[in-house]
């Protein structure tokens, strides 16, 4: 385990404008308890609220379904090698329903995308004019 940078803001020692923050995370989540992410931004409280607003509009449900919001930020977590998030959004899609079956195929294309990915950047075929969006006719 890495010792963090910065030391945790528990909640009895944040500010009054960062337990703002905390209970609408822990009212949001229906939870008891701060992850240690938010405790470490709790450092700067314009951050720790700016992101958590961001987070809380971006992950909630939309045009797409929070597990498949969850199984997206594995994917993207995976690949940029954030082992924090990594597990915290495993975490978040088990708690919405995902099965091991499912993690492992969202690893499988992880995975794929990535090797697919560097060989197309590597080999830089030209994009085909049927992948392109149509342009309107002027």
């Amino acid at each position: 385990m890495t010792a963090p940078i910065l030391q945790l803001v528990e909640y009895p020692d944040a500010s009054p404008e960062v337990r703002e923050v905390y209970d609408d995370i822990m009212k949001t989540r229906g939870t008891d308890w701060i992850n240690n992410f938010w405790k470490i931004l709790a450092h700067d409280p314009a951050t720790l609220k700016r992101t958590w607003r961001d987070v809380k509009e971006v992950m909630a449900p939309g045009a797409l379904d929070p597990l498949t919001k969850e199984l997206i930020y594995i994917a993207v977590s995976a690949t940029n090698g954030c082992e924090y998030c990594t597990y915290s959004h495993t975490a978040g899609a088990r708690a919405k329903g995902m099965t091991d079956a499912q993690l492992m195929e969202v690893m499988a294309v992880i995975g794929m995308a990535n090797e697919t990915n560097r060989l197309a950047n590597g080999l830089r075929p030209p994009v085909d004019r049927q992948f392109m969006p149509e342009q309107p006719s002027s």
